[in-house]
């Protein structure tokens, strides 16, 4: 049996509170020569509000699961508030977590959570379904108000590998899974998903499916949407089971419907996805590019060419100037331009031969070759960039992010008139870095980071930033989001983007699978 020890993450910082590490002396002179240094004092004392639920409710709830798997004590409660979000962090460092559920339940199966979802149903309960908590954009935050109590439906006993089938090189992996234990499980049978966002550690499967995922290999893996080809998916009207043939012609695809929906229509129980084999090589360099235009112009070549690496990510001039894309290396010197990162993952042939006409290509655009020294730094550092947010934060300096996605043809507009909304708003010195995180044959994904001197209301400043570079990207004709989802805080976005049919299907759906709202209520639906 394969096990992976996980950790649950601080609820008022990221990750491992055992993997935090104070600003490194570079980074540290960095920023105190662009913002300076003001300590903050230690995060405040949290006080939970009371729960407010009839007792005789939790007692129901402990018939149907288990007393060892209804949880009201305040440890659980408190890891199971909100996501992580600067936004949110802020509010915990505050000791504001009155988002906080009044219990935690841990099913162990599809029955138990159609149990709940019964239960929620007679009882008006909110639901929420809870995988690693890695939101960034208010996905956990549900409206409460109305409902007889608020329930964190937390999935994390349901881990398990149910099935491979080594011949359709599938798998069926339950949603509570986190990426390591995933990827374990897989290697145990010779295969890998693929599938690392920057939350990897943290996030689950479920979560990957009903948030439409995209990692840092989804130019040669896909995003996750791409990986999923069925579905079992508890509903408060019954169960929804898809998937049954790797494509078909039968109607829309509702599995479209399930990825995505932030646990509003359903909670998914099972996840069957595409595999591969585990990669014998894996290989990561650095280039230099003479501007953001000309690395930008050089992956869409190589994205048109069909010629795509398994990794391939572009940072512009002051993301490159910070040494963002190294991120071990923050603050230390670099030689200019733009760096790109390249990688390959596969067979060793075709790790060797991809990685030759790739750089063929890219030396003939006019790119310089780093060699490999920069990817292994990249690698080593890939998921570290949250840790770095609470060390800013922790000595006055805002920092969060947002991305968007458009076609090439837009791309040098939505960069300039994201990039001027946030520095409008936001001030005099506000640094706003970007990066080119994902490519398709028709457009990119852009990911700006974003950091400024900490005002006397810094949720309220961020909100007024994220709300400009938010009109600027729909003024832009882009899309408000390409990997983190809807949540609370892109709804009135979603609206403009798909507009009033667009949401009239979306609260169609709601009212027909969901029709006493118990699920998630306040998150995606405009």
């Amino acid at each position: 049996m394969v096990k992976i020890e996980t950790v649950e993450m601080h609820p008022q910082r990221w990750g491992d509170p055992a993997a935090a590490a104070p600003l490194p002396e570079s980074a540290r002179g960095l920023i105190e020569m662009a913002f300076g240094i003001d300590e903050r004092p230690a995060v405040a004392e949290v006080v939970l509000p009371e729960a407010d639920i009839d007792p005789a409710l939790l007692d129901g709830l402990r018939d149907l699961l288990g007393p060892d798997h209804v949880l009201t004590d305040d440890e659980a409660r408190r890891l199971r508030t909100r996501g992580k979000s600067t936004p949110d962090l802020l509010r915990a460092r505050t000791g504001d977590l009155s988002d906080a559920p009044d219990a935690v339940l841990r099913p162990g199966t599809h029955e138990d959570v159609a149990g709940i979802l019964a239960f929620a149903v007679e009882h008006h309960l909110a639901v929420v379904p809870f995988g690693g908590g890695t939101s960034v954009t208010g996905g956990l935050v549900a409206r409460r108000e109305g409902y007889a109590g608020l329930l964190s439906l937390d999935l994390l006993r349901m881990k398990r590998l149910l099935a491979v089938d080594h011949v359709s090189m599938t798998a069926v992996l339950e949603p509570g899974l986190r990426g390591p234990e995933a990827e374990a499980l897989l290697a145990a049978e010779g295969l890998t998903l693929g599938h690392y966002p920057q939350s990897f550690e943290y996030a689950t499967i479920g979560g990957f499916a009903a948030t439409r995922s995209s990692g840092q290999s989804s130019a040669g893996y896909g995003r996750f949407d791409a990986l999923v080809v069925g579905l079992r998916v508890a509903t408060p009207v019954g169960e929804l089971v898809l998937g049954s043939a790797p494509a078909n012609a039968a109607g829309p695809d509702l599995r479209e419907l399930v990825l995505g929906s932030e646990g509003t229509f359903g909670v998914i129980t099972s996840v069957t996805v595409r595999v591969r084999k585990l990669p014998a090589r894996k290989v990561y360099e650095g280039w230099r590019w003479p501007s953001f235009e000309t690395g930008a112009d050089a992956m869409r070549t190589l994205a048109q060419s069909g010629l795509l690496p398994t990794v391939i990510r572009l940072s512009d001039e002051s993301e490159t100037a910070i040494n963002l894309a190294r991120p071990d290396e923050i603050g230390g010197e670099t030689a200019g331009g733009c760096m790109m990162i390249t990688g390959y993952e596969g067979e060793l042939g075709v790790v060797a031969a991809r990685r030759r006409e790739v750089s063929d290509l890219l030396t003939g655009l006019g790119g310089v070759c780093l060699g490999e020294e920069p990817g292994r730094s990249w690698s080593h550092g890939r998921f570290n960039a949250p840790y770095l947010r609470d060390s800013l934060l922790d000595v006055g300096v805002l920092v969060e992010t947002l991305e968007t996605a458009t076609f090439w043809s837009n791309r040098d507009r939505l960069y300039a008139d994201v990039k001027a909304a946030l520095e409008t708003t936001l001030g005099e010195g506000t640094l706003v870095l970007c990066h080119i995180s994902h490519v398709y044959e028709t457009g990119c994904s852009l990911y700006f980071t974003v950091a400024t001197k900490e005002g006397p209301e810094p949720v309220e400043q961020w909100l007024k930033a994220k709300a400009a570079a938010s009109d600027a990207m729909m003024a832009a004709g882009a899309t408000i989001t390409h990997h983190h989802a809807v949540g609370t805080d892109h709804k009135p976005w979603l609206a403009m983007e798909i507009g009033e049919v667009g949401v009239s299907i979306l609260r169609a759906v709601k009212a027909d699978l969901d029709p006493s709202g118990v699920l998630n209520p306040g998150v995606l639906i405009p």
